[in-house]
């Protein structure tokens, strides 16, 4: 069994990655030319002028950077808290399983509503 060297697998590699780009790039090529046609047709047939299309297209690249930006799929929204113990300070925001402070105060008789924010602040 021969044995290929790491040098000469990554050349061999590399040059058919070239190839396969190259392919690529002519399929692109070949796709984009009757697009390209069937647009510049539509522009004659309905009077159309490159530069009506330019000011659409540079108006929504204007519009885009000013828009509210999307969020992330993974991205988190703030919320604000809606409990506050009044000793430590700690904060909840109602959501989600209870701190160990408010299950512990309502085990003891404590009412929730007694730790909301509004009423410790006022």
């Amino acid at each position: 069994m021969a044995r290929t060297s790491y040098a000469s697998q990554k050349t061999r590699l590399e040059k058919e990655k070239a190839k396969i780009e190259k392919q690529l790039q002519t399929l692109q090529a070949k796709q984009r030319k009757p697009v390209i046609t069937s647009i510049v047709r539509s522009m004659r047939d309905y009077g159309i002028t490159p530069e009506e299309i330019s000011a659409v297209f540079d108006r929504k690249s204007a519009t885009r950077g000013t828009a509210a930006p999307r969020k992330a799929a993974g991205a988190k929204r703030v919320i604000a808290p809606k409990y506050r113990h009044p000793d430590t300070k700690a904060e909840w925001t109602g959501r989600g399983k209870p701190p160990r402070w408010i299950s512990d105060a309502e085990a003891a008789g404590t009412p929730r509503t007694a730790f909301l924010i509004d009423q410790t602040a006022a």
